[in-house]
């Protein structure tokens, strides 16, 4: 969990009083003036095996709370037991909770801000229409009937919650933006013997096709290492399958790092893939690496599953889901076209400034809060 926020502003008369509960911590709305905010975070969260420390850069220009959680590291039920006296003290206009509507953790912050007086919005990333057992089927139908607004990072997010039956206000705002001057291009020696390097990063899980990727590269002439940054059930699977295919020796598996260090990764790279394949019950709903990655002015590569193709426009390749050739064929032309490498880094660049910076992500959200109490244009 990182957190980024601008220099302090001083007393800002009438500003808006945002609470924001979050697991993730998108605080760049700190730098707008009329905005006190407060930032309520799990002091540790644990995710696939690992505990997550919050990462601090700079602790100024907002309050920052960390939190104990009841049931850790689980999604659906876990919970804050001292955010009423935290509601009571801080006093928000406005509480944007951070979680899925169908969350218990969503259910109590509503619950309460609304015993409060406070408005209310949830953000969601789900694009697939489920149906949830008890007791989340009514965590969602109180969250959905009381919210005063919905942010979804996708219109397929938009589409799903529509036909679930939120009729309230809804603005589609990927709640992912980076860092420019962090995940910044940086110019690169040329790797030894002159290797063409693919990373991956993320979780090593089959719906996220890392064996499809090991199939394309395997496939691939001239000197190349393929570079595989995460965590996941699939680890040993993929390195068995790095032996079978006899590409071991080209391949590297590597644990997660900081949030903050993984610039650096992505510089070390000449493409980045995220070959993601849909499953029933999951498809791609936004892919940050990606947004990293061209941040840092790495040609990008990414199947077509979900919101990939949304992402990368046209400042990237894609390929059909499952579709090794596909995949291959995208590498060759980056291992051989150094224009092509240099046309998409610059594209991709681009296109992160121009769509997928905090700065911009924080002033969507706060015209939201705005128009909640009144205060839109």
């Amino acid at each position: 969990m990182q957190v980024l926020v601008n220099p302090p502003k001083g007393d800002i008369m009438n500003s808006m009083r945002v609470l924001m509960v979050s697991r993730p911590c998108m605080v760049e709305i700190a730098q707008f003036p009329d905005v006190e905010l407060m930032v309520l975070v799990p002091s540790s969260w644990r995710e696939g095996g690992h505990v997550l420390h919050l990462e601090r850069t700079f602790t100024t220009g907002y309050e920052l709370v960390s939190e104990p959680v009841v049931f850790d590291g689980s999604f659906h039920v876990h919970f804050y037991p001292r955010l009423a006296r935290r509601l009571r003290a801080f006093a928000p206009d406005v509480v944007h909770i951070d979680e899925e509507p169908y969350n218990l953790a969503t259910f109590q912050v509503m619950w309460l801000a609304k015993r409060a007086g406070a408005r209310t919005v949830w953000f969601s990333w789900q694009n697939l229409k489920r149906r949830y057992p008890p007791p989340f089927r009514f965590f969602e139908r109180y969250n959905l009937r009381h919210a005063d607004y919905a942010i979804v990072g996708s219109e397929g997010a938009a589409r799903v919650w529509r036909e679930k039956g939120y009729d309230g206000p809804a603005a589609v705002i990927p709640q992912f933006g980076v860092a420019p001057e962090i995940f910044a291009p940086q110019a690169r020696e040329q790797s030894a013997g002159g290797d063409f390097v693919v990373g991956y990063a993320g979780r090593l899980v089959p719906e996220k096709g890392c064996d499809l990727l090991l199939e394309a590269m395997a496939g691939l002439d001239g000197a190349w290492r393929l570079v595989m940054l995460g965590a996941g059930p699939e680890r040993e699977c993929l390195e068995a399958l790095a032996h079978r295919l006899e590409v071991a020796d080209r391949v590297s598996f590597s644990d997660w790092i900081p949030a903050l260090q993984l610039p650096a990764f992505y510089r070390t790279l000449d493409a980045f893939v995220l070959p993601s394949r849909s499953r029933p019950n999951w498809v791609e709903q936004f892919g940050r690496v990606l947004i990293e990655a061209m941040a840092c002015g790495v040609p990008v590569v990414g199947s077509d599953c979900g919101e990939i193709p949304y992402v990368i426009g046209d400042a990237g390749l894609i390929f059909a889901e499952d579709d090794i050739a596909g995949l291959r064929e995208c590498l060759v032309r980056l291992a051989r076209d150094a224009n092509l490498r240099a046309g998409l880094a610059q594209s991709g660049r681009e296109r992160v400034l121009a769509r997928f910076t905090q700065a911009r992500v924080a002033a969507q959200t706060v015209e939201v809060y705005r128009e909640l109490i009144g205060r839109g244009d």
